[in-house]
């Protein structure tokens, strides 16, 4: 797990943080099409461990299509890796579970690296000037 340091990114809101990291075009996709756009841009904050495009791409085949297909389960999907708060990895690591946007739990290991459910929270930290953004090699599906 790396921490990443501000930079002058941090005055963008969490989606211009993610567009310009270049690495979340399938999340943004997603969130463009679920109208989360101007909720993930409102003042927060916000903590969202964010699936790389990467981690959408091991998702069996047919998954996003099918989800961009059914709104209401990709909102569910996308607000269930939004936790309301900034919780900085130093909160994360001292946590058992967060309770994401959609009601529902995320719990956290930190035995084999920083893990978020399945997922391990490959980088820290990003800041934006409404939350905070931690990457993600897998995309986080509610129970």
């Amino acid at each position: 797990m790396t921490s990443t340091t501000p930079t002058a990114a941090t005055t963008a809101d969490l989606v211009g943080v993610a567009e310009q990291a270049g690495a979340f075009t399938t999340l943004i996709t997603a969130l463009r099409a679920a109208g989360l756009v101007d909720t993930l841009q409102g003042p927060g904050p916000f903590t969202v461990f964010a699936p790389t495009d990467e981690a959408f791409q091991q998702l069996p085949e047919g998954t996003v299509p099918k989800l961009l297909g059914d709104l209401p389960a990709l909102r569910n999907v996308l607000l269930y890796h939004v936790v309301p708060g900034a919780l900085m990895a130093a909160d994360v690591v001292q946590l058992k579970t967060a309770t994401t946007a959609t009601g529902q739990k995320v719990t956290f290991e930190t035995a084999t690296g920083v893990r978020v459910n399945d997922a391990q929270i490959v980088k820290t930290d990003i800041r934006a000037a409404n939350g905070i953004i931690h990457v993600i090699n897998r995309v986080l599906l509610p129970k």
